[in-house]
């Protein structure tokens, strides 16, 4: 079953179209002005048949985007990779070691719900968007921006298509 999700999984391009894009781009832009973390979005519509068939689940491809992106590559080890894989309906987050014992299991747990919701509802994007918006408010708890010493952008804002 898995492997038909896979072979006949929808479009992540067709999903999040240019203008959804630049909309999530504009929200972790947004997002980052609050604290100095790094927020970064992949959205993946299926995986490699020998990757199903050798049974990589969502979680550990999540962690090889995170590495592939180089979400760690922060100063302050503060990234958070927000990922979906359409064919498993899974969204994962991974969070650099600087978020270890600040952020619980179950705040990021509820960011992915918040995100599953809207994707159930057919709101893509606004799915993504909110789901931004909340990691964006869990780092600003725990990353605040300083006053007066504006935060570098350490790495890209525009989501990642991996297909």
């Amino acid at each position: 079953m898995r492997v038909l999700r896979h072979l006949f999984a929808r479009s992540a391009r067709r999903l999040f179209p240019e203008s959804a894009l630049h909309h999530i781009t504009d929200a972790i832009a947004e997002g980052e002005r609050r604290h100095r973390g790094e927020v970064m979005f992949a959205v993946e519509s299926d995986l490699p048949l020998g990757a199903v068939l050798s049974g990589v689940d969502p979680r550990e491809r999540a962690h090889e985007v995170f590495v592939r992106l180089r979400t760690w590559d922060t100063e302050a080890n503060n990234g958070v990779l927000i990922y979906l894989l359409l064919a498993d309906h899974r969204i994962e987050i991974v969070a650099d070691r600087g978020l270890n014992g600040l952020v619980s299991d179950v705040a990021w747990r509820e960011v992915c719900h918040l995100i599953e919701v809207g994707m159930a509802e057919n709101r893509a994007e606004q799915a993504v968007i909110a789901g931004i918006r909340a990691v964006s408010d869990l780092l600003a708890l725990h990353f605040p921006q300083l006053d007066g010493h504006p935060d570098e952008d350490e790495l890209p804002n525009r989501p990642h298509l991996l297909d």
